[in-house]
């Protein structure tokens, strides 16, 4: 892993986020270029990370074995067309962190030969804490998996998936999921106010209590159903609560929600990967 060079197209948060990460895990700094059109961008992460940095997209291609797609959705095309010629030069992986666009429209514009990993991300990756979902396409070997891989464990878990098409799926549950917990959140402090805390109060018992609940799902073998039974007294106060959530459809509320993403992140798919 230390002696990859890796380079990035696009340096914005999440670019940013995975540099981080990867230098706190030990790679070097000289290992890692960066190409951005913003000056500030650039000169931010020379300034800060002590990456190699450049306006050219070419440049990073030439440099770097593999390369971290991080453009927003709406201009990767672009992007892709104009690198295209100079991937087919290098045997180069590319990874993809845009949302949206599939490996066909991928390969469609970087070339049918290209290594491709496609990659989910969510914004918890931010702060290193991440989830995120990959699917490599056929030319991609077992080396490059496992490179893709370890950069993405650089800012939280990183897990394969079977069918790329699960990546709609994945994107309904964890790509969106932070913003499903901050509404729950948002709705428990708007009740705890109600209910006479204080905001500062409130919002900190609510987080800490996200937090907790989080811990302990992830260090538990047991199911989330099983967890909440353990915290659910027969006839006391959680039970009574539980009890209003589901006689008031929350679990298909949930379901319903999530089938909507899905559905708008197979219609987002077909959109941006349009010609």
């Amino acid at each position: 892993m230390k002696t990859k060079t890796i380079g990035f197209i696009g340096g914005g948060n999440m670019a940013t986020s995975l540099i981080s990460g990867l230098i706190a895990s030990g790679h070097s700094p000289q290992q890692i270029w960066v190409s951005d059109t913003a000056p500030a961008t650039l000169q931010a992460h020379t300034d800060q990370l002590h990456v190699n940095t450049t306006a050219n997209n070419e440049t990073v291609i030439n440099e770097v074995e593999v390369v971290v797609l991080a453009v927003k959705p709406q201009i990767l095309r672009d992007v892709a067309l104009q690198i295209a010629p100079s991937l087919k030069q290098k045997n180069v992986l590319v990874v993809s962190i845009a949302a949206g666009i599939s490996q066909q429209s991928l390969s469609k514009w970087l070339g049918s030969e290209v290594a491709i990993v496609r990659c989910m991300p969510n914004t918890p990756a931010l702060v290193q804490t991440g989830a995120t979902a990959l699917h490599a396409n056929a030319n991609v070997d077992d080396e490059q998996k496992d490179l893709a891989e370890n950069i993405l464990r650089a800012v939280g878990l990183a897990l394969w998936v079977n069918d790329e098409n699960q990546l709609d799926a994945v994107t309904a549950v964890s790509g969106s999921g932070p913003a499903y917990f901050f509404l729950l959140m948002e709705a428990m402090e708007k009740a705890a106010l109600e209910l006479g805390l204080d905001e500062r109060s409130a919002r900190l018992l609510i987080q800490q209590t996200a937090l907790g609940a989080a811990k302990i799902a992830l260090e538990s073998a047991e199911s989330p159903a099983q967890l909440r039974a353990r915290v659910t007294s027969p006839g006391g106060t959680t039970q009574q609560a539980i009890e209003t959530f589901v006689q008031n459809g929350f679990v298909e509320l949930v379901a319903k929600a999530l089938h909507a993403a899905n559905d708008r992140s197979i219609e987002m798919s077909k959109q941006l990967g349009a010609d």
